[in-house]
């Protein structure tokens, strides 16, 4: 599969680069920065796969987020990929800010006309962990994810779908039960379906009970001050009622007030979840 590189800056002592290419899942040109920290010169490096949020692309991760001096510290790559399909001229796609463009949820989509392309389940646990083990120095048994907001949603089923393949799973904000909120409710119903037994298997505080892997640590920030905290679109409570009930470690961090859910929450904790990857790629 061919790479083009779009961009490359010298970062903290490694690189940040951002790569184009033709997508098999997705079909369509799809773009991921990332992240190699000096290590990579020398010897393969573990991978953490950072999952953005609603309307974001490749980049604001890469300029908000401040990842970089840590991962070069842990001597981690960080991928971060788009956050849906663009450009499938798919009528509708670009109508709304949380659904089609920027939004693609990271399901797997069954419902016309959105399946051709949104299948970005499988894009990021198995064509980009692919396409990264195949072109740079990653070693391939040291996996983790963590995302924001949507993003967090998504590293969260990653991990719970896929038991054992995620050394640590860490999230900000996540979207932790879809299936009872309006931003996943519209999308679940776009790209599942209106039957919400389709809805399960993509949402975190369901796939939890039903767990039954190596042990997950999950780390989970959240800001007090979050207006989609408030608005009732996270729902991390339920989530963490359900790690408890299945004895699933959850440390869930309420951040002091005044935190929200933008990327200058990211900035100020994302260091402690580098460091928490870091534990488990690096042991």
């Amino acid at each position: 599969m061919a790479l083009t590189q779009v961009s490359s800056n010298k970062c903290s002592g490694g690189f940040q680069k951002v790569f184009e290419h033709d997508s098999t899942e997705l079909k369509c040109r799809m773009k991921f920065a990332i992240y190699l920290p000096p290590k990579a010169e020398s010897g393969k490096c573990p991978v953490m796969y950072w999952l953005s949020g609603l309307t974001c692309t490749e980049q604001n991760f890469i300029t908000k987020g401040g990842s970089q001096q840590a991962a070069a510290d842990h001597g981690v790559i960080i991928v971060a990929p788009d956050t849906s399909p663009r450009g499938c001229g798919i009528e509708g796609e670009d109508e709304s800010w949380d659904f089609g463009t920027g939004a693609g949820f990271y399901v797997n989509a069954t419902e016309e006309p959105w399946k051709t392309n949104y299948q970005m389940y499988s894009y990021v646990t198995e064509e980009l962990p692919r396409l990264i083990n195949a072109n740079f120095p990653a070693d391939p048994d040291r996996m983790s994810i963590s995302g924001h907001s949507m993003g967090g949603h998504g590293a969260l089923i990653c991990a719970l779908k896929n038991p054992g393949k995620y050394k640590a799973v860490s999230a900000f904000a996540p979207i932790c039960n879809p299936m009872q909120c309006a931003w996943g409710q519209k999308a679940f119903r776009g790209y599942l379906g209106s039957e919400s037994s389709g809805w399960e298997s993509y949402d975190a505080t369901v796939l939890v009970s039903s767990y039954s892997g190596p042990q997950l640590d999950i780390l989970i920030d959240q800001g007090k001050d979050d207006q989609f905290l408030a608005a009732g679109q996270l729902l991390p409570d339920n989530f963490i009622a359900a790690c408890t009930e299945k004895k699933i470690p959850v440390v869930f961090r309420l951040q002091q007030q005044g935190y929200d859910h933008s990327y200058y929450f990211v900035y100020s904790f994302i260091a402690d979840h580098i460091k928490h990857h870091a534990k488990y790629l690096n042991a």
